[in-house]
């Protein structure tokens, strides 16, 4: 152990002289660990929620979206569908249709989007998990009678109940080319629906979706062989930017592909913006919390005065003394970072494991029942990180100006 660190420990662990300093380094170190405490408690909350909505979101959201570079729709007879069912990893190519809607039903309506979407959506085992009401995802059956699924929000602002059998939706899109006259006959074409089933996901989408079959709104859109999008879903284990650079490489250039990251871009960033401003609150609480380092130091190197004069009548320089206080601030820095992410692992751990902690006791209809978390090393490290340079540039400004201090004592001394 080398002789700074050696010295510095011997001062941490020891008895003072004075009782008021011991109280105040506990104080630090106990400051220190409640904010590391606080820090890797929120972010893995952060964490845990992010994992939800996200879980949340990406069952409707495709894996993978193809849209055109230029222009709005794809010509399907053109597009390379069956290379891309060749691709390893992938399990289904569907193409979609996405537009503006009028939706009415039970005098009432609402304005969203419709989306059409190829059968292959009632095989997809993930979609049926946003579903309920009547059925599971149900588009069409075996007489080829179209069904609409509703988002919840949008069942409710029409009043729709998806356990009435009677239950239906007319839906208003645009006409292609120029209409004679204003009116819903002239400028619309629209069709009444079933609705045997909703989704719900998440509000903004639920607030305004509704999903049809795919040749129903090709036909209502006059769309003869098109569609706005083409969305891939892989197999369980793929190796999504494996199949993006695969899917990429064969439809070349004209055509753009998200991941569903970058689907929900907006969403994403909103989510880690809250996250980082979280931490960066956080970070000048553990701040505040230095200042009792600050004090145990000036305290301690006060106290220590004795024995920093007899290092240097044995040949210690100003440096090796530094680096004794230096050490010395380290330690309780680190000590209280450790204890606390020590206690807030185990706490997040816990909470992942059994979810003592419920979101409420009222029985309320929620996602989850238990407070998301989700412990990441990522942050732990960033944590233990921030803690040491904290520590460090905190430690290293009040030794330096003691130091200073104490040399323009002795300076003026010597000139008396």
């Amino acid at each position: 152990m080398r002789l700074p660190l050696f010295i510095a420990n011997r001062y941490l662990l020891a008895k003072k002289s004075h009782n008021l300093i011991n109280i105040i380094t506990w104080i630090s170190i106990l400051g220190i660990s409640v904010g590391s405490f606080a820090l890797i408690v929120v972010l893995s909350a952060f964490n845990g929620l992010e994992k939800v909505i996200s879980s949340m979101n990406n069952r409707l959201t495709p894996d993978l979206q193809i849209s055109t570079v230029k222009g709005k729709t794809i010509d399907l007879t053109a597009f390379p569908l069956g290379q891309l069912k060749d691709i390893q990893g992938v399990e289904y190519v569907i193409p979609t249709i996405t537009e503006d809607a009028l939706f009415r039903a039970n005098d009432k309506q609402h304005i969203g989007q419709v989306k059409g979407v190829g059968l292959e959506y009632q095989k997809n085992d993930r979609l049926n998990e946003v579903v309920f009401g009547g059925s599971d995802l149900v588009l069409a059956d075996e007489d080829e009678h179209y069904f609409a699924v509703p988002g919840a929000g949008v069942a409710w602002y029409l009043g729709i109940n998806a356990y009435s059998p009677y239950a239906m939706v007319r839906i208003y899109v645009p006409k292609r080319g120029n209409a004679s006259q204003m009116s819903l006959e002239n400028s619309f074409n629209s069709d009444v629906v079933t609705v045997r089933s909703v989704f719900a996901t998440e509000q903004e989408l639920d607030e305004k979706m509704v999903l049809v079959p795919f040749d129903m709104l090709s036909e209502l859109l006059e769309y003869k062989d098109k569609a706005t999008n083409v969305e891939v879903f892989t197999t369980q284990n793929a190796d999504i930017n494996k199949v993006k650079k695969s899917v990429s490489a064969i439809i070349g250039a004209n055509y753009s592909v998200k991941n569903q990251q970058e689907q929900q871009e907006t969403l994403y960033k909103i989510m880690r913006s809250e996250k980082w401003a979280v931490y960066v609150i956080l970070t000048f609480i553990l701040i505040l919390a230095t200042f009792n380092v600050v004090g145990s130091l000036s305290m301690l190197m006060i106290d220590k005065r004795k024995d920093t004069e007899i290092l240097k009548a044995m040949g210690a320089d100003n440096s090796l003394i530094q680096r004794i206080f230096l050490n010395e601030g380290l330690l309780i820095s680190v000590a209280g970072g450790i204890i606390g992410l020590l206690l807030g692992i185990v706490l997040v751990l816990l909470q992942q494991q059994f979810g003592f902690i419920k979101f409420g006791t009222g029985g309320g209809n929620y996602v989850v029942d238990a407070y998301p978390v989700l412990l990441k090393l990522k942050d732990v490290l960033l944590i233990f990180a921030t803690i040491l340079v904290v520590g460090c540039t905190s430690a290293l400004l009040t030794v330096r100006h003691a130091m200073r201090k104490a040399d323009n004592q002795k300076s003026r001394l010597n000139d008396r």
